[in-house]
């Protein structure tokens, strides 16, 4: 059992390029994690309005709580899943991802199955749209998460060009579906819709990978990786805990529409959020690649990283301060005057956030959930003491400088948590390997 902290690479792992080449691959790998979360954060954006534009108010709020759980769930099976598995098999040998893989997706599998089930259930109790869009999500669970699993273990092997065709085979899979949704006018005809496509997709992965998901050693799976995936487990759900608490708490103390202007404030650094997750898709698997081919430049790399982007953001957040009104009024219609005025608070939120991510990273890589799951804590209370005191002592503007405020000092305990898991890394005079 590798313990935290400990180098998981194993004398099996292919020899990484040296010097120009390795930057250059590096570059490769990043650019397709780019690109795959370009097409992914396409098909989602497509989706809501279609749907939107298909169904009325009421109808597209209950396939919103079908797609908010979703997003809880998804949360869940990376923290028990693939976290673990872009942590420990990045950049090992092919024997060992491939083992890795198959008892990752296997794992993401069967948390469909049985949350899926719970989903199914509520959704036959509750009954209506809201019921019917929730049965329906239980069934194609399993789907959606397997989908998701291939393209961490497409990344987790460098290959991350084959994490993009899965994408774009779902998006192909998912204009048809639509169509015929759109037929039949219903909330759960839609869910289906969705859920159907990405199940093409996750058959595709199996193809791709020429691996079978093996359920029967989740359990064998969920053990091995315990020290890291009920960690990561818990900090992922804390992550978008933070974010729903906040919307309600600004909902309950400015007023709904304080929700809708912070949403408009997000969906205006949209574009540049998307590059940030799709960085994340390769980052961690990254830094674990640097880790094992020098050590002593782990640390410079998550500081370029984060500080690269969140010298990005600041950019981002200068654009759109020069954005005609008349633009904005396109993009945003009457919110763009209230979100507007949220542009630089939001701005430095990302930037404080970005640096963030950077130690992040490094953590994970040196396996320190511990440490990684104390940061996460600190910074969704942060997010959620800065966001919600802001908002009772200056209202939604408020809000939004207590969020830039809370990432900053967030990032500052990341950075200290990534410095004392490097001395302690060094300090390991036999580090234990780990390849399967």
């Amino acid at each position: 059992m590798t313990t935290e902290g400990k180098r998981t690479a194993g004398p099996e792992a292919p020899a990484e390029p040296a010097g120009r080449s390795a930057k250059r691959a590096m570059v490769g790998r990043l650019s397709w994690g780019l690109a795959d979360q370009a097409a992914s954060s396409m098909t989602n954006f497509a989706v809501g309005i279609y749907v939107a534009r298909s169904l009325g108010p009421a109808a597209f709020g209950a396939f919103s709580l079908a797609w908010v759980t979703y997003g809880v769930v998804l949360n869940v099976s990376r923290g028990l899943a693939t976290d673990p598995l872009m942590v420990r098999f990045s950049g090992v040998s092919v024997a060992s991802w491939r083992g890795a893989a198959a008892r990752a997706s296997g794992t993401a599998l069967g948390v469909g199955a049985v949350l899926g089930a719970v989903c199914a259930v509520a959704g036959l109790l509750v009954g209506g749209g809201v019921g019917s869009a929730f049965a329906v999500l239980g069934v194609v669970l399993p789907a959606l998460l397997l989908q998701d699993a291939w393209r961490f273990a497409f990344f987790a092997a460098g290959t991350g060009r084959k994490a993009f065709v899965n994408d774009v085979v779902w998006g192909v899979a998912l204009v048809p579906a639509l169509v015929v949704a759109a037929h039949v006018g219903s909330v759960a005809a839609f869910v289906l819709a969705w859920g159907a496509s990405a199940a093409v997709a996750a058959v595709h992965g199996c193809f791709q990978s020429g691996i079978r998901p093996r359920v029967t050693e989740a359990r064998g799976w969920l053990r091995e990786q315990r020290d890291l995936g009920y960690r990561y487990l818990v900090e992922n759900v804390g992550l978008s805990g933070a974010s729903q608490l906040r919307a309600y708490g600004l909902g309950a103390i400015v007023g709904v529409g304080a929700v809708g202007t912070v949403r408009g404030a997000e969906l205006l650094l949209g574009p540049f959020l998307a590059v940030l997750m799709g960085l994340s898709l390769v980052t961690v698997a990254e830094a674990a690649r640097v880790l094992r081919r020098a050590p002593d430049r782990l640390s410079r790399f998550c500081l370029l990283l984060g500080g690269g982007q969140a010298a990005a953001a600041l950019l981002w957040g200068a654009a759109l301060l020069l954005v005609p009104e008349r633009l904005g009024e396109l993009v945003l219609g009457g919110v763009w005057h209230s979100a507007a005025e949220l542009i630089v608070p939001a701005t430095l939120g990302v930037a404080g956030a970005s640096l963030g991510t950077g130690a992040a990273s490094g953590l994970r890589a040196l396996g320190a959930a511990r440490r990684s799951l104390r940061c996460q804590m600190f910074a969704s209370a942060c997010y959620v003491g800065g966001g919600l005191g802001g908002a009772v002592v200056a209202g939604t503007v408020g809000s939004a400088w207590g969020v830039a405020a809370a990432t900053f000092g967030s990032s500052a305990v990341w950075w200290l948590q990534l410095r004392a898991a490097l001395r302690e890394h060094h300090q390991e005079p036999n580090p234990e390997v780990r390849t399967s």
